[in-house]
């Protein structure tokens, strides 16, 4: 199986720089079938396909080469784990658990996730393509080159995270919270709607476009105390 996404970075526009896509060339693969996950688990070159991973434990484990396709990960551990150079399409669950997870040249190809936990993870060079994730916790997270493309993402959570080169592209962007969050090269454009729930004024180093601030105008001037009377 061979995947390839490229790795170049698109030209900023307004003087953002855009980020860098994963790339990715997967070998060909085995399937996995060796049961449930262990905790600090060395999985490499594996096809986890249509497996129903449910509150099974890999805290720790390592995912390298490895494809995910179609599992159920309602609650399933992964604090700590690793996915590195990893496609995951398919993935459903409610209340996945990644926190302080790294994810690095990986593509996540429509997800449909509830509650993920994700706070004090670290993605680089992340491609989010398609489905709809709910209440995404990314608290405290360091994203650097991530791509959200053509997904709904319904009150993420990114309070005191680190966005850098953070494109949202096609996207709906429901309610999410900046609060205290610090954003660099961060590209909004492309985010359709754009409600931003709190955090109005963490968004200095991100990019809107003239209708996003119309859209914004009311809860801008809301933070900022402005009576707006005719």
């Amino acid at each position: 199986m061979v995947r390839r996404t490229t790795g170049s970075r698109p030209a900023g526009r307004a003087g953002v720089k855009g980020a860098r896509r994963p790339e990715l060339r997967l070998p060909p693969l085995q399937p996995w079938t060796a049961g449930e996950l262990e905790p600090d688990g060395d999985y490499d070159g594996l096809e986890f396909r249509d497996l129903d991973l449910a509150g099974q434990d890999g805290v720790g484990a390592r995912f390298m080469d490895c494809a995910l396709t179609a599992c159920a990960v309602d609650g399933t551990a992964l604090g700590r784990a690793r996915v590195l150079d990893s496609v995951l399409t398919g993935l459903r669950g409610v209340g996945t658990q990644l926190a302080e997870a790294t994810f690095r040249d990986v593509e996540v190809v429509d997800a449909r996730l509830g509650g993920t936990q994700l706070h004090g993870a670290v993605l680089e060079r992340v491609l989010v393509r398609g489905g709809k994730i709910d209440f995404m916790n990314l608290r405290e997270a360091r994203l650097t080159d991530v791509v959200f493309d053509s997904c709904v993402l319904v009150e993420p959570d990114f309070a005191g995270a680190r966005l850098e080169r953070v494109e949202f592209t096609g996207c709906a962007l429901k309610g999410a919270d900046f609060g205290g969050a610090t954003l660099k090269d961060v590209d909004l454009r492309g985010a359709d709607p754009l409600v931003v729930g709190r955090g109005l004024d963490r968004l200095s180093g991100a990019v809107i476009s003239p209708g996003q601030l119309l859209d914004l105008a009311p809860v801008l001037a809301a933070e900022l105390g402005i009576r707006v009377e005719g």
